[in-house]
């Protein structure tokens, strides 16, 4: 059996967006091994009930506990904004990591008129709003969902005419209240970040949630003595529950590198 130090990290997404969570993990704790669940027969679930979301986050994670994962990252802000409680609770044998809460400590210190986009569950959770608030009291905090980005960035249409007018009519109601800082609320939106910063302004900061709570679970295994000390460059397993082409051509794009052979398709 595997020391505990040993194991891999385990995360999960909606779909695809939460490979920029991945990429991230890679940089700043290349030793690690990561085992990454896509439900991509679910996605999107922005649109869905506090209820489906919280039983899908729920067999999300018990699916990478029988891979005997140290660690749970939940990539998906709909799933940290309405189940990441309820998670905590009911794992309470291994730390779990959500992307609302380092991503708004991270924006309370940056700005304070604070845009938050992500799907309508999201921002109908007001999470990111009153987390900011924790740590900046007089920040200003306006959420708009932007349900449309998800399936264009799932079809691989991330950038172009279409997606530009989708973004501008998004992203208008936050230039017109002058923000100086936006939340990429949902980890697919990173991936389109060069056409939200263009609309934006080189003025407005750009936080990516992923990049945030990876520096989390770097201090927390750190100080629970849970780094992999291997010498090796650490290995990713990929798991979906429905395997497309659409799917593996939108990850080897973004990640940058051939993985359909490594892609495996499971049932929940």
């Amino acid at each position: 059996m595997l020391e505990k130090e040993k194991r891999p990290i385990g995360v999960f997404d909606s779909g695809l967006g939460g490979l920029t969570v991945v990429k991230e993990l890679s940089k700043i704790l290349p030793h690690e091994d990561i085992v990454y669940l896509g439900d991509t027969a679910r996605v999107p679930y922005g649109t869905r009930s506090t209820v489906t979301i919280k039983s899908f986050s729920e067999e999300n994670t018990r699916f990478l506990l029988q891979k005997r994962v140290k660690a749970v990252v939940i990539a998906c802000n709909t799933s940290s904004a309405v189940a990441a409680g309820y998670l905590k609770n009911k794992f309470k044998s291994i730390p779990i990591f959500e992307v609302i809460e380092p991503a708004s400590f991270e924006a309370a210190k940056k700005g304070k008129r604070i845009g938050v986009i992500g799907t309508y569950a999201t921002i109908k959770s007001s999470a990111y709003s009153k987390s900011i608030k924790k740590y900046s009291k007089n920040a200003k905090v306006f959420g708009v969902p932007c349900p449309l980005f998800v399936p264009f960035i799932e079809e691989g249409e991330v950038k172009g005419a279409g997606l530009n007018i989708i973004a501008e009519k998004y992203l208008y109601k936050l230039k017109s209240r002058k923000v100086d800082t936006l939340i990429l609320g949902c980890t697919h939106y990173p991936i389109i970040k060069d056409v939200i910063g263009g609309i934006m302004g080189k003025k407005v900061a750009l936080i990516n949630p992923g990049k945030s709570v990876t520096g989390e679970v770097y201090k927390t295994l750190k100080d629970m003595h849970l780094l992999n000390d291997q010498k090796r460059v650490g290995q990713i397993e990929f798991f979906v529950t429905d395997l497309t082409e659409k799917f593996t051509n939108g990850a080897e794009m973004f990640l940058g590198k051939v993985i359909r052979k490594q892609l495996k398709k499971i049932e929940l």
